[in-house]
């Protein structure tokens, strides 16, 4: 898995402390063991989870932390028992860089609900090593945690489809709704809000964007081809809309009433959260029993769906909405992500910026 022996220097943009203020860091990786790989890290997503890891909102940060778990880049060097990649291959990393590969969970092909999963940063790795994200120019993962990008595919498109690309395709596919004829709605258009109403609508689904105000409206409708639209304070047009929904995907990341959503799903329908929220989440009990109604979650999805999901993108022809930006822009990016002032997901070329300055 990776020795002490031979260190290589890696410079990433690291917070600090809870100000969640990056600046320029250099650390070592570990040596590339049998089945890792070095990625030159080309593009990274910027994620709103990325923004709790920084600023400590989950009381779990560890600090300098290099933050960044939309990772795409070419592959530098394998070890010697890599079978899946060769120096050259465009890949892609996401949020887990190991887990335990014995439970119920890794034996069943969904490692993402490891309960010894490693994450791709703030976390320790196998060799004691603290692990750091994409927000750098050099990466050393396991194989398997890494996954190859389509040909044709776009670097800087494919980097937000490894965390709200996945996160969104994942509970689609393991609700039964990957198939045509369903009536989704998506609340929150954010990041991966607007991952949400395309890939369900690449799956031929009838999708409602469920939002706070009018603002998003054209953009939900005639860029993102949403079918409907429905402000959550319109009390009329959210009653007309009752009982019509066949599930809820909910990407809102703060705390926020779920009885009026709960009120548009069908009998059987479900309301998924996939939203990080560090506070309490109430409903009432009726709001559920009297349509046999789910409340359910889901997270990210597993190296196996990460695949499929980067190859339905690529046969339909979905991308993300991306603002590309230098590394030295990164601090007014996490300011206007917590502002939710971006369209619809900030991209870091990374290995266009000077990351020691």
């Amino acid at each position: 898995m990776g020795s002490l022996d031979v260190e290589k220097s890696a410079i990433g943009w690291a917070a600090r402390d809870p100000s969640g203020l990056l600046s320029p860091y250099t650390y070592t990786l570990r040596n590339t063991g049998p089945e890792d790989v070095q990625v030159k890290v080309l593009y990274c997503g910027l994620c709103h989870s990325d923004l709790h890891q920084v600023k400590n909102d989950l009381g779990m940060s560890n600090y300098p932390l290099v933050p960044g778990h939309e990772v795409v880049g070419k592959v530098v060097e394998v070890g010697a028992d890599v079978s899946k990649f060769k120096v050259g291959d465009t890949v892609g990393v996401g949020l887990l860089v190991g887990s335990c590969r014995n439970c119920g969970p890794c034996k069943r092909e969904i490692e993402q609900y490891c309960n010894k999963k490693i994450w791709n940063c703030n976390d320790v790795y196998t060799d004691g090593k603290p692990t750091q994200g994409g927000f750098a120019n050099s990466m050393v993962v396991d194989q398997n945690f890494v996954v190859k990008i389509p040909e044709g595919m776009a670097p800087e498109q494919a980097a937000p489809l490894l965390c709200a690309g996945i996160t969104v395709y994942s509970p689609l596919n393991h609700f039964g709704f990957n198939q045509s004829g369903f009536r989704g709605g998506i609340l929150g258009l954010g990041g991966v809000g607007h991952m949400g109403v395309k890939i369900a609508k690449a799956m031929g689904h009838h999708v409602t964007v469920i939002s706070s105000s009018n603002k998003k409206r054209q953009e939900a409708l005639e860029h993102l081809g949403a079918d409907d639209y429905l402000v959550s304070s319109d009390t009329d047009k959210m009653q007309e809309a009752a009982d019509s929904l066949d599930y809820i995907i909910d990407t809102v990341p703060v705390g926020h009433p779920l009885e009026p959503y709960l009120s548009l799903l069908k009998i059987d329908g479900k309301l998924i959260l996939i939203g990080v929220i560090n506070t309490p989440l109430q409903f009432i009990s009726p709001m559920v029993m009297l349509g046999r109604k789910s409340i359910t979650g889901s997270f990210i999805g597993s190296m196996k769906e990460t695949e499929e999901m980067l190859d339905f993108c690529k046969e339909k022809g979905v991308t993300s909405q991306i603002e590309i930006v230098k590394m030295d822009y990164i601090n007014t990016a996490m300011e206007r992500l917590e502002k939710n002032d971006v369209r619809y997901r900030f991209v870091v070329d990374v290995a266009g910026s000077k990351l020691d300055q």
